[in-house]
């Protein structure tokens, strides 16, 4: 069975725990690092940067989960909390998770609420959390020359979470408008498992196609669940070795060049 067959949340992770279990690694991660350590896949940032973001983004959807806001948020104004040195960091990143945790266990993640993606419910809030913590994590991992490394379940869930949002995060990413085409396809697909997912560009948008498992498609983006992952973010670049791609080449650099998130 292909992604593109399964509805959002395919069922192999539990995004709390690993919500928890991804902060826990972060922040294990930084602990002992200087603060002022450049991150390069996050041009401009440090490591209290990066973490500071982290951190605020979890206590940022807490509120929306506490709240089980139905309307998009005319503020982001949070409590922050953030300590006055950031060899505090850490832990305060810790505390964000178990607000998190806190938020998570105060409702039902299938209660209907706002969300900017497709799935208009609490449970949006939890996997997006977790996706916006891995990549972060590894942002970190990588400044430190550590490894970098992704589950591969994690990764499936993490590259569906993407493509299927991806659509509504024109706010955030302007680029995406320009994903527009005359029914061209790619197809991205795991070279360690059988999931893939079939990206339709038509003349009014994209997206996942949801019948698009076998189909033909314009360009192929092939690499492991990890690797197309991180690629998606823009953490790898396609040219790196261990991708294959085959097809329409200015399709994929059309592709690339408008979805950064």
């Amino acid at each position: 069975m292909t992604s593109a067959t399964r509805p959002a949340g395919p069922g192999r992770v539990d995004h709390r725990a690993a919500v928890a279990a991804q902060t826990e690694r972060f922040a294990a991660a930084v602990r002992d690092a200087d603060p002022a350590t450049p991150v390069p896949t996050c041009p401009g940032w440090t490591l209290a940067d990066l973490v500071r973001h982290a951190g605020s983004v979890q206590r940022w959807f807490a509120v929306l989960l506490r709240q089980r806001v139905q309307q998009p948020p005319t503020s982001r104004e949070v409590d922050l909390r953030l300590p006055e040195a950031a060899s505090g960091y850490p832990d305060w990143l810790l505390d964000s998770a178990a607000e998190a945790a806190d938020a998570f266990a105060a409702g039902d993640p299938d209660e209907p609420m706002w969300a900017w993606g497709a799935d208009q419910h609490a449970r949006f809030w939890v996997r997006r959390m977790l996706f916006e913590t891995l990549v972060h994590r590894v942002d970190a991992e990588l400044a430190l020359g550590l490894p970098a490394t992704v589950d591969h379940d994690l990764a499936v869930d993490g590259v569906d979470e993407f493509l299927v949002n991806l659509p509504f995060a024109a706010v955030f990413a302007p680029g995406t408008a320009q994903l527009r085409g005359a029914d061209r396809t790619i197809r991205f697909g795991c070279t360690d498992g059988g999931d893939e997912w079939l990206v339709r560009l038509r003349p009014d948008g994209f997206g996942v196609d949801p019948d698009g498992a076998g189909a033909t498609a314009d360009a192929t983006v092939l690499g492991t669940a990890a690797d197309l992952l991180l690629l998606l973010y823009g953490r790898l670049d396609r040219t790196a070795g261990g991708f294959e791609l085959a097809g329409d080449q200015e399709l994929l650099a059309h592709w690339f060049a408008n979805s950064a998130f």
